[in-house]
């Protein structure tokens, strides 16, 4: 368990990194190499004695998911054939904490009602690369971490994730949500700290955030500006993730960048003509593959000091019509922590 764990941790500081290339699935539970099982498992599975609470059934070829009996509180289904979960399947196992189901072909429609939310306890659910229409229902209150990337979700009700108060990480990636349907999605996510929702069909960042959110992710939508005011409503956002969509500069309201927490602002392929104000706490900006043709430096630094100048680490301008001698003669000040500024 504490080995999972950390490969859990692992995977979400690697996402939290400079400019990322990270594995969509970033951790893979498989039986430890024992050779035996305890006698309270599945025949199709194995349950090691070193582990027994836990029943790994990934890689089997399953096309269905076997009883699961009292006492395991881990369930590895991932990388199967498995097409629908059916009724009583877990009715041993109420008490069920983990419940990985990755890389199936299981559909909303064949998940029968009273399964996966009768699980009350349940911490982690990670369903993704199945084909899902829509998320399945949920009435535990302890989840911590929900994964549904790379379904087919058009639909994401309002009250799904309804008194989730301890849900930390959020994925819906890589699946085909719109503005409208993840209204009133996130009410009352009191400890959000990652939010993905790149990859799907979104015109505008989503509203609704919780103000705990660490990390958002946004890349590869249709997202052509930003609202007013929108990250001083989150005020310990330190990585915004806004790349391959359509911003331009009117859709950039003043200053809607230049908080204090944020860290890592990724803004590249996009249409924006000018670098965006910041804030001189930000230490990663990426503006690669956009159209701007000036460096404009009090849009980083107000005005350079002993004590005043940007904390920018890397800078990426490389894919815009900007040159190294575009840079004014104080750049040497402003940018005095710059190890990285890339313009080809």
């Amino acid at each position: 368990m504490f080995a999972l764990g950390s490969f859990l941790l692992a995977g979400l500081i690697c996402q939290s990194l400079g400019q990322y290339d990270y594995e969509d699935e970033y951790y893979i539970p498989y039986a430890p190499l024992e050779g035996a099982s305890t006698a309270n498992c599945a025949q199709e599975c194995e349950c090691p004695p070193s582990f027994p609470t836990a029943m790994y059934c990934n890689d089997r070829s399953l096309k269905f998911i076997p009883i699961v009996p009292t006492g395991i509180k881990y369930l590895y289904l991932q990388n199967n054939f498995i097409e629908e979960i059916k009724a009583g399947v877990f009715d041993n196992v109420t008490d069920l904490r983990w419940l990985v189901l990755d890389n199936n072909i299981i559909t909303s429609e064949k998940i029968q009602a009273g399964t996966i939310d009768k699980l009350g306890s349940l911490e982690k659910l990670l369903f993704s690369h199945n084909k899902l229409t829509k998320p399945p229902g949920l009435r535990t209150k302890s989840l911590d971490e929900l994964k549904l990337v790379a379904n087919q979700l058009n639909s994401f009700p309002a009250t799904t994730l309804s008194g989730m108060e301890h849900l930390t990480t959020l994925h819906l990636s890589k699946n085909k949500l719109t503005t409208e349907s993840l209204t009133g999605a996130f009410k009352g996510l009191k400890s959000l700290l990652l939010l993905d929702v790149s990859e799907n069909m979104l015109k505008k960042l989503p509203s609704g955030v919780p103000a705990s959110l660490l990390m958002l992710y946004a890349d590869n939508n249709d997202i052509d500006s930003v609202p007013g005011g929108y990250l001083a409503k989150l005020p310990l956002l330190q990585y915004l993730r806004v790349s391959h969509n359509k911003l331009v500069d009117s859709g950039i309201p003043a200053g809607v960048f230049n908080v204090s927490s944020l860290l890592e602002l990724d803004l590249s392929f996009n249409k924006l003509k000018t670098i965006p104000e910041i804030n001189e706490s930000l230490e990663h900006l990426y503006l690669q593959v956009n159209e701007i043709s000036k460096f404009d430096l009090t849009n980083i630094c107000k005005f350079s000091s002993p004590v005043n100048y940007s904390r920018l680490r890397t800078l990426r301008l490389d894919g815009n019509n900007i040159t190294h001698s575009s840079m004014p003669d104080d750049t040497a000040n402003c940018l005095r922590q710059a190890s990285e500024i890339i313009f080809e």
